[in-house]
């Protein structure tokens, strides 16, 4: 074979493996969540979403592989002065996500390092309005107006931020310190008044229990007078309805020894003796004058009659 036609040979063989394998390398496939830039003659040309894509050999060209999945950026602190000039480092997390690639790829040259810039602006700024206390109790606050003003300013980057979130504020060591001090100072003063309200609890309730048992005392101190007084009452009644039966009992025996008496027909020497027993009971007592009515002194005398008659036989 003529060396000319091997040469020739040779160099086509190797054309042909140069187009094999750049065809090759022009097959591509792209996974979910990201996109391709195809550019061509150096001009943005398409963008590859998810799936199997052939580009054109030697003229287009794989300009960039965004991901379109959510993204985080965690950012250094940044020295920021609040309204009453306390310098606090705050550091924030940017949860983002590509929605347009192609203004992403061409809106702005290190889109990640733009947005921590944004960030850091942003936030002395809208910290730079509020006080120190202020702003370690409006973290919410500060992170939906940050995330506001930047959602906003991305727009032309292609890039919707979803969320801003302060991962850290530190102040000066010397605030830090006071801001223990108050703290501890509320503690113990929370706790003063928790105790002087136990104290306070535990006084009422001993007083009530006092209370409650004074009139416990009181109830049964006055139930019991009032058993005793039922017992004197009942015990009197007892002894008054015994007094009433023994006295007529006692005139019921008189009664009937007075029946008998008459039943007996007794004469007049028992009568007269009868009336002499009367008197000298009546004669025993305490009276210095006694008045004898005429029918017992008559009585009497036929009585002392009486004596010696019996006397004589």
């Amino acid at each position: 074979m003529h060396p000319g036609a091997i040469a020739i040979t040779v160099i086509l063989s190797i054309v042909a493996f140069i187009l094999l394998v750049e065809i090759a390398r022009s097959i591509r496939s792209v996974r979910q969540g990201t996109a391709v830039i195809i550019e061509r003659m150096g001009r943005f040309h398409v963008i590859w979403q998810s799936g199997l894509h052939m580009k054109c050999p030697f003229i287009d060209k794989v300009a960039r592989t965004v991901s379109l999945m959510e993204q985080v950026g965690d950012f250094p602190p940044h020295p920021v002065i609040t309204k009453d000039n306390v310098t606090m480092q705050i550091d924030t997390i940017v949860f983002f996500q590509v929605t347009d690639p192609k203004l992403f790829a061409y809106g702005v040259e290190r889109p990640l390092l733009a947005i921590e810039k944004l960030t850091a602006t942003t936030l002395r700024n809208i910290v730079g309005e509020m006080e120190l206390d202020n702003t370690l109790t409006s973290r919410d606050y500060i992170n939906i107006k940050i995330r506001n003003i930047i959602d906003e300013a991305t727009d032309p980057w292609g890039i919707k931020v979803n969320r801003v979130e302060l991962k850290s504020i530190t102040p000066p060591r010397a605030i830090q310190e006071a801001m223990e001090k108050q703290m501890r100072a509320e503690r113990e003063r929370r706790e003063l008044i928790l105790r002087a309200e136990g104290e306070k609890a535990s006084k009422i309730l001993i007083a009530e229990g006092e209370k409650e048992r004074q009139i416990t005392e009181a109830q049964g101190i006055k139930q019991s007078m009032i058993l005793r007084a039922e017992a004197d009452k009942e015990a009197q009644i007892r002894k008054a309805e015994g007094e009433a039966e023994a006295i007529r009992q006692v005139q019921e025996a008189r009664a009937e020894a007075v029946e008998m008496i008459n039943k007996a027909n007794p004469g007049q020497a028992y009568l007269a003796i009868e009336a002499l027993k009367a008197f000298e009971v009546a004669a025993n007592g305490q009276a210095t004058k006694i008045i004898v009515p005429s029918e017992i002194a008559g009585l009497a005398g036929l009585a002392k009659g009486l004596t010696q008659v019996i006397a004589s036989e």
